[in-house]
């Protein structure tokens, strides 16, 4: 089944594996990907999600039509290029009206390698993600229109997917390094730490810039190591707690010299704080499994409810796998759940400072609402130094 949205001749065509089109207006660079498809509803940071590296291996349709209309910045990168295969939007990218707007969505694209699509129905296509779950496909982008249908849906078919695929050593840093930049703040932009902090190890699985600005805010004193890091190598900057860092692919495939480095931490006894797939990676360690999702979960309005505390926040989230509930061992609790499916969002081991969350506290984009989790880090590593 095809889709159109003009009587001008396509440019860009999405073909998924079980045959359907999508037809519309290419921008960005031309040629030919392969991903996994899944959908965003976040409302602002386009520029962020499309930098984050969890998004290795998909392309990203936006639910919210507006997309390009603040442009992109310098400032707003959470990596240095894009790491999603593409994206997908409703209008076509729009002359930025913005103040901090240094460039145009479509050109910025264009320099990096990555391919766009707009108009078509993105609510047609985000309902299909949802019915079928996220789907593998082929995007190409022909400014002269030429599409070799049945090759795309060749190539969609083939396409592996996630499951078995560890893309962490793909986005991971290639050395250490330190980090001492904070969160952004009008007017100046992003400050510097000054000062002795906590010596916090963070493992590198696909690293949010922002992450690292709030665990710097905070107070932590961040040296950042690449994921194949092993314990002695973390153990040997004797950090006073150690952060597991968001990033992409099956945690099962990365897990596999992930967790006995994470084993090692934990065995020396210190605060271990993890997000997203640094969250799958922790709960591993700690012998419990992960299941791959439907369509996961992608967006800056997720609703997570805090069983400690009643307390309902709204977060930003992106992960495609969580981890089952069901197989938390004894001694590990749950503490925060989704409210649109009632899936893990948090553990914590008891009566120990080892936490995780499955989304994304550093809000970027989204919510702040739990920011307060990287000072409970702070805190914790604080405890520990004044027993």
């Amino acid at each position: 089944m095809a889709s159109a949205q003009s009587s001008e001749k396509p440019t860009a065509c999405l073909a998924l594996a079980d045959g359907t089109l999508f037809y519309g207006k290419g921008f960005g660079a031309t040629g030919t990907t392969t991903a996994e498809l899944c959908f965003n509803t976040a409302m602002t940071g386009y520029q962020e999600i499309m930098t984050d590296p969890s998004y290795a291996g998909q392309i990203v349709t936006f639910t919210f039509p507006h997309v390009g209309n603040t442009g992109v910045n310098a400032e707003d990168d959470e990596t240095a290029d894009p790491v999603a295969a593409g994206m997908i939007v409703k209008w076509d990218p729009t002359e930025p009206s913005n103040w901090r707007a240094q460039e145009e969505l479509g050109p910025w694209l264009e320099k990096r390698g990555r391919i766009g699509m707009g108009g078509i129905d993105t609510r047609r296509l985000t309902r299909a993600i949802r019915q079928q779950g996220a789907p593998h496909v082929a995007f190409a982008h022909d400014p002269a229109g030429n599409f070799d249908i049945e090759a795309l849906v060749k190539q969609a078919r083939a396409f592996s997917g996630l499951v078995g695929l560890d893309l962490a050593k793909d986005v991971t840093c290639a050395q250490s390094y330190q980090w001492d930049e904070m969160r952004w703040a009008w007017p100046d932009g992003f400050p510097k730490r000054e000062g002795k902090g906590f010596k916090v190890v963070a493992i590198d699985f696909g690293a949010k810039r922002n992450i690292l600005r709030c665990l710097a805010s905070a107070g932590c004193d961040v040296t950042v190591l690449p994921a194949s890091a092993t314990a002695e190598e973390v153990l040997a900057h004797a950090p006073d707690g150690v952060f597991l860092s968001n990033g992409p692919g099956d945690p099962a495939a990365t897990g596999a010299y992930a967790v006995p480095m994470i084993k090692g931490v934990l065995d020396a006894d210190l605060p271990v704080f993890g997000i997203c797939l640094g969250h799958q990676m922790l709960a591993l360690a700690l012998g419990a499994k992960t299941i791959k999702m439907n369509h996961g979960h992608h967006g800056a309005n997720h609703p997570v409810k805090d069983l400690d505390t009643g307390k309902v926040e709204i977060t930003s989230m992106n992960h495609g796998f969580t981890v089952d509930a069901q197989s938390l061992p004894k001694g590990v609790k749950e503490t925060h759940v989704s409210l649109f499916d009632g899936s893990n969002c948090g553990i914590a081991v008891e009566d120990k400072p080892i936490f995780s969350v499955q989304y994304h506290p550093e809000a970027s984009p989204g919510p702040m609402d739990s920011y307060y989790l990287f000072e409970r880090f702070a805190a914790a590593m604080a405890a520990r130094a004044g027993a």
